[in-house]
């Protein structure tokens, strides 16, 4: 590998932490930096992502939650949901194709996104409007969709809690601690299933986690109303690009 590409990659894996910890989204573009840039087979790619995602939870929840961005109340419930979810997504994906889910996720984010970009409505509240069932549920979808296609949580999650009106930075927080135990419930599905390089994983974590810093700051600083609409198109460019990928592995 070239000292241009490999510099072109890192930077570029920087840049997802940075939309990781300002947006939430952002993984989706881990996993092809990997199999397009580096040659990493695509199942390796998946595992070894969940695996850094794991640094970038605990980095992002760190930062959000000094900044009293977190509803702890909420987030434990999606998190019991999500160990579950994330344990079946990793079995899956050593088993089966992810071209059918990322076909459907594709085209659930991208409403997502034409969604966020409607004008804003009064938003609930979290602890109020949204039953412990109701958040296990989400957290089941968002551990399985999550680990079977290598996005890490807040691309699947974040877009439901902005469907269910629940406030942007409070979302962008939630996909933060969410990461966490996916991620680890993922690396044991992976581990027992298949295979994650783990030197490569502390690499890319490594390069995620300043990102992350960097893209908290600035969720923090930036008016509600803007990061909303960066959501919104980060939603659209993600969706578009899983939609593209998932129906090139088709043709």
């Amino acid at each position: 590998m070239s000292f241009f590409l490999l510099g072109f990659i890192s930077i570029a894996v920087v840049f997802v932490g940075a939309l990781i910890g300002a947006i939430g989204i952002g993984g989706v573009l881990l996993v092809p930096l990997l199999t397009l840039g580096v040659g990493v087979n695509v199942h390796i790619a998946i595992a070894t992502a969940m695996f850094a995602y794991l640094f970038t939870g605990i980095v992002g929840a760190v930062e959000y939650a000094r900044r009293g961005s977190i509803d702890w109340a909420t987030g434990l419930w999606l998190c019991l949901g999500g160990m579950p979810g994330a344990y079946l997504g990793a079995m899956t994906t050593w088993l089966m194709p992810a071209v059918a889910l990322e076909l459907i996720i594709g085209i659930l984010v991208l409403i997502s996104g034409v969604h966020a970009l409607r004008p804003k409505s009064e938003v609930i509240s979290e602890r109020k409007g949204l039953s412990p069932t109701v958040l296990v549920f989400i957290g089941v979808l968002t551990g399985f969709g999550s680990a079977i296609t290598g996005t890490g949580g807040p691309l699947v999650l974040v877009p439901i809690l902005l469907w269910l009106k629940v406030s942007t930075l409070t979302a962008v927080g939630l996909s933060q601690i969410i990461q966490i135990p996916i991620a680890l419930l993922a690396t044991g599905g992976n581990l027992t299933f298949g295979h994650v390089d783990f030197k490569l994983g502390f690499i890319l974590a490594a390069m995620l986690v300043v990102g992350v810093v960097a893209g908290a700051n600035f969720a923090h600083r930036a008016s509600k109303d803007a990061l909303k609409r960066i959501i919104a198109m980060a939603l659209l460019g993600a969706g578009t690009a899983m939609l593209i990928k998932a129906v090139s592995a088709l043709v």
